[in-house]
């Protein structure tokens, strides 16, 4: 083979190497989790100011248009479905890579739950992995949560997963996905109309302390580490919900170690009546998410935090990006107002009605 057969050979393998991997994107199956990662890698380098890392209690209760509309605060958030702690880190990564984010808020309900009880379905941990950029870090994060080194093949190549999926390729909302890089609407935000009404937890007030699962007790543990070494500045929450006796003592307990790292942890739970909640009326699902009724209540209540503790005392989170021109956040704050009044109307009829959410349902 001489010099020229070789760069062609090389140029060959590189272009197929650039199209497997593209279209790879384009058939990994579509939905909210794939465009909000999307939609993340689209936004203008070092233009968002908080990312939320966390599970799916973080997308339909933080109104993040809203927050820009109320605060000019750009506020992202990097969530899936049953998000298991050990990803968190490498989605701090992951975000550094585009972004200087002045604050990291992680929401921490799955951390009071055991690894093992959640990997019932790797469906939820390709929601990390398969919507992540190819990359070094990617690898890491398969090699973090998939422990089976056997098994990794699907998840470093996912089109062995996907490989079906390829009339897909003629939608255009997969299409657009062939750079990994489109924006999301609502800037992650997922506007819930359901109800299911539930009553607030009796255990929330509890002070008592139960040890977290040991395993995401050293992953905590490693991310404050990371985060000091860092420099980077975080916030800890706990979304309202209806906690159970022994998630309360777990929650104590990790509020604990957090504060111990000198960052803050808000347990909304224990401002119910401040943020105003009726259980009854805001819930989606009889106590796990918020619809866009809760999620209004909540984030008001969240940008008062964040003015109190951050912008106020700590000086960040100041720029006010709505004297920037960031059009694609004036367009989300838009939509969400010209919507907003038909989503809450629509909640009020399902409470007239009594048409609640259909847990049998759920996938």
């Amino acid at each position: 083979m001489n010099k020229k057969q070789f760069l062609k050979a090389i140029s060959f393998i590189l272009i197929a190497l650039f199209l497997l991997i593209h279209l790879t994107y384009c058939v990994r199956t579509n939905g909210d989790v794939k465009d909000r990662f999307v939609g993340f890698y689209a936004e203008k380098k070092n233009t968002v100011d908080a990312v939320v890392i966390g599970s799916s209690p973080v997308y339909p209760v933080f109104a993040t248009p809203k927050i820009y509309g109320d605060m000019g605060i750009t506020m992202y958030p990097l969530s899936s479905n049953m998000q298991r702690p050990v990803a968190t880190k490498y989605l701090v990564e992951e975000a550094l890579k585009t972004q200087s984010p002045e604050l990291f808020i992680f929401e921490m309900r799955m951390w009071t739950a055991e690894d093992e009880n959640l990997l019932g379905n790797m469906a939820h941990t390709r929601e990390v992995t398969d919507n992540m950029k190819y990359s070094v870090n990617r690898i890491k994060t398969i090699n973090a949560m998939v422990e089976d080194p056997s098994e990794r093949l699907t998840y470093y190549f996912d089109i062995f997963k996907y490989h079906s999926n390829w009339k897909t390729l003629a939608l255009w909302s997969q299409l657009r996905t062939f750079f990994y890089s489109y924006p999301d609407d609502l800037k992650g935000y997922v506007a819930e109309t359901d109800v299911g009404p539930c009553t607030v937890s009796e255990f929330a007030s509890l002070t008592d302390k139960e040890p977290m699962p040991a395993e995401q007790e050293e992953y905590l543990r490693d991310l404050l580490k990371y985060l000091k070494e860092k420099n980077l500045n975080a916030l800890f929450v706990i979304t309202p919900y209806t906690v159970k006796e022994d998630e309360q003592k777990k929650i104590n307990y990790m509020s604990d170690i957090v504060e111990s790292y000198g960052y803050n942890f808000l347990d909304m739970n224990q401002h119910i009546d401040e943020i105003g909640l009726v259980f009854e009326e805001d819930f989606r699902d009889f106590g796990t998410h918020t619809n866009v009724v809760g999620a209004e209540k909540v984030t008001d209540y969240f940008e008062q935090y964040l003015k109190d503790n951050y912008v106020d005392k700590l000086g960040i989170l100041t720029r006010d990006h709505r004297n920037d021109h960031y059009k694609s956040w004036d367009e989300a704050y838009k939509l969400y107002c010209d919507n907003i009044d038909n989503w809450k109307s629509t909640v009020q009829y399902n409470l007239d009605n009594e048409i609640y959410y259909d847990l049998e349902g759920e996938d």
